[in-house]
């Protein structure tokens, strides 16, 4: 590469051959750094950070049967990981029970396949959930799942105040980036409301959303728009939230990111330190959040699939090593390594047990918990951060200037800058502009290579759906009617559901139920029209 030939990271920033204390004063100087574990938290939310604990190892893991995913569960916990991230199949992402005849060649495909409180009972069978966090990738049907979760560990005898775990559960990234809505933009967020209301008064260690931008990142954002867009949603759930009379420091407690790692290390570094800053800020000086640990910017962040390549698949070995390594320097608390065959399957065995053995050479041979934010204080590192601080709240002023994030959404305007960003990084990908090893650079011409693949097995759909007729022959019908008008009433009232969705899935009702009974009140979303 030429020394003159101009670098520009995808966030649209212009990077300078060399830094110094000039560059450094001309982009906003370093009053803004801090210490870690103090406001406004951009060296880390914790003063020791991986001195005192290393970040949780929580790989992403769930497919077939709650039995299946029950048994990855334990591999996954025998090897190291020390928390879980629970993937769930695309019909009960979408609210449908799995003899829908829409969840037809889907049950149990991309993740696990729960109907009834029966499922969760068995993902989750001696397991010890005092002991160890679990994480649910659940959106449009986050009630019901969640409802469910928190049934089984009351079953199980677990006071709700002291469990700890998250739920995806950030409804306006998946109008933005993924597509598994069920209802309307604003009832949506009145569910997410509903669900931080009940974790704040009853579940205050569970995290009842955790803003999601890494799906914003893989559908096709910049480093900066996914932060942005992460910000923004973020203060959309404060906003409706604190209209009901809580606290801002208990809703904001309840809130953690979800955030994606790929591309040019340094970039994916000063886009965290920028946004644990800028959400500090936000809570304080927005909100009048006052106690300093509910202004920290909780995170997971992992590799992300996008960066990942189908050819010469043993380079994502590679990739998930430094995203692994960008993830560590950012100051995450928990962080989910893809795994090197993601980009064609779900990980096997062998691909998961590479990535939590990356991650514990990371924390035990490497030295990324010697010290806190080793790279603070770089010219290069601290002039970026506020570079990107300030290209970040450029995107949500513009945000914010046309209506805020919700009517963005709502009008598509968001989905299509999105859209946007992922056809010019395509076009360039394809024209050679921007680089991928194996992909358009260093290319080989290589014979066909047997991979593995997840198996799909019709037969265990076959059982998934016997269990569930099994659980719907044995339990009380004329209950369980009765229940889910409760639920039903309760959202017509402007209640929240929270408690008569429990009251419904202790009885068993299904995941399609209570989405069918919400849907009879709020309808369903309908994609606006773009042209």
């Amino acid at each position: 590469m030429s020394e003159n030939r101009p670098v520009i990271w995808e966030s649209g920033l212009e990077i300078k051959p060399v830094y110094g204390p000039a560059e450094l004063a001309a982009s906003g100087g370093d009053a803004g750094i801090g210490r870690p574990g103090e406001f406004p938290f951009t060296r880390g939310i914790h003063p020791l950070m991986y001195r005192e604990r290393p970040f949780t190892m929580r790989q992403y893991s769930g497919f077939g049967t709650a039995a299946e995913t029950h048994e990855r569960f334990l591999f996954l916990i025998k090897n190291g990981n020390t928390g879980l991230n629970v993937a769930f199949d695309l019909p009960t992402q979408c609210g449908l029970d799995s003899d829908d005849p829409m969840a037809e060649g889907e049950v149990g495909r991309v993740g696990m396949a729960v109907d009834t409180l029966a499922d969760m009972e068995e993902a989750f069978a001696d397991i010890p959930l005092n002991d160890i966090t679990v994480s649910m990738t659940i959106n449009g049907s986050a009630v019901p799942i969640m409802a469910m979760y928190f049934a089984m560990a009351r079953k199980r005898g677990y006071d709700l105040a002291t469990l700890r775990g998250t739920a995806q559960n950030d409804i306006l990234k998946e109008f933005i980036g993924r597509g598994t809505w069920i209802f309307p933009v604003e009832p949506s967020i009145r569910l997410v409301g509903d669900t931080i209301e009940y974790c704040a008064r009853h579940a205050q260690k569970y995290s009842a959303v955790s803003v999601c931008g890494h799906h914003i990142r893989e559908s096709g954002a910049s480093p900066a728009q996914e932060m942005a867009y992460g910000l923004a949603i973020g203060r959309a759930y404060m906003r409706h939230v604190l209209q009901r009379g809580l606290d801002a420091d208990a809703v904001a407690r309840t809130i953690t990111f979800n955030f994606d790692i790929y591309g040019n290390l340094w970039e994916q570094v000063c886009k965290f330190r920028a946004g644990r800053r800028l959400w500090a800020r936000i809570l304080r000086d927005e909100f009048g959040a006052k106690d300093p640990r509910a202004m920290h910017m909780r995170m997971i962040a992992g590799g992300g699939g996008g960066g990942l390549t189908v050819e010469q698949p043993e380079n994502n070995i590679v990739r998930g090593a430094y995203y692994g390594l960008a993830s560590a320097l950012s100051g995450a608390q928990t962080m989910a390594l893809c795994s090197y065959d993601e980009a064609y399957t779900i990980p096997s065995e062998h691909a998961a047990r590479l990535s939590l053995r990356t991650m514990q050479i990371m924390i035990h041979e490497i030295g990324l918990c010697d010290t806190v934010d080793p790279l603070a204080g770089s010219y290069f590192i601290e002039s970026l951060t506020n570079e990107m601080e300030a290209k970040i709240q450029a995107i949500v002023a513009d945000l914010d200037a046309r209506g805020g994030i919700v009517q963005g959404v709502a009008e598509g305007r968001v989905q299509a800058e999105v859209n946007r960003h992922a056809w010019d990084r395509e076009r360039k990908q394809q024209s050679g502009e921007v680089k991928k090893v194996g992909v358009n650079i260093y290319r080989e011409q290589e014979e066909q290579r047997p991979v593995e693949f997840h198996p799909y097995r019709d037969e265990e759909a076959r059982k998934q759906i016997q269990r569930l007729n099994a659980v719907r022959a044995r339990r009380d019908a004329a209950d369980v009617t009765r229940r889910l008008e409760a639920v039903r009433a309760a959202a017509r009232e402007g209640r929240n559901v929270m408690p008569a969705v429990i009251d419904a899935v202790e009885a068993y009702a299904t995941v399609g139920e209570v989405c069918r009974a919400l849907k009879d009140v709020f309808g369903s979303y309908q994609e606006p029209v773009r042209f």
